[in-house]
């Protein structure tokens, strides 16, 4: 069974949309270009606690998500990752609401989903590109 939550991050890193490591992370919440702030399910209190409070200074969501550092490591080809920054908010809405589907007690943050919630049929942001007469 794929993971659509880790083989999303996996896309993110591969197309420079995802900063991975406690610095990275740091300096993109300082820099304006995170969007999310996710941090692993076993990841160290303290490494959550700096996430946290870069996110909140930030003024971004911070998130923490049901996978532990291996998993998250996995589908970066890395061997761990605790902590990581969606830094496109396309995929920050799109993460959170593959999130919002697979636990429905997870609230998103305000803000990040996309138009019709995390169920709706139609959750691409995007207008279509279909003509008008």
């Amino acid at each position: 069974m794929t993971d659509s939550l880790l083989s999303l991050l996996g896309l993110a890193w591969k197309g420079a949309h995802l900063a991975v490591g406690e610095e990275p992370v740091q300096e993109a919440c300082r820099t304006g270009k995170a969007r999310l702030v996710l941090t692993a399910s076993d990841a160290a209190p303290n490494s959550v606690s700096r996430a946290q409070r870069a996110a909140e200074r930030a003024g971004i969501p911070h998130v923490p998500i049901p996978r532990s550092r291996e998993a998250l490591g996995a589908a970066l080809g890395r061997r761990l990752c605790a902590v990581a920054a969606l830094t496109d908010g396309g995929l920050a809405a799109s993460f959170a609401a593959k999130l919002a589907a697979e636990d429905p007690t997870f609230q998103p943050p305000a803000g990040l989903m996309p138009q019709g919630g995390p169920h709706s049929k139609n959750s691409n942001p995007r207008p279509s590109a279909g003509r008008s007469n």
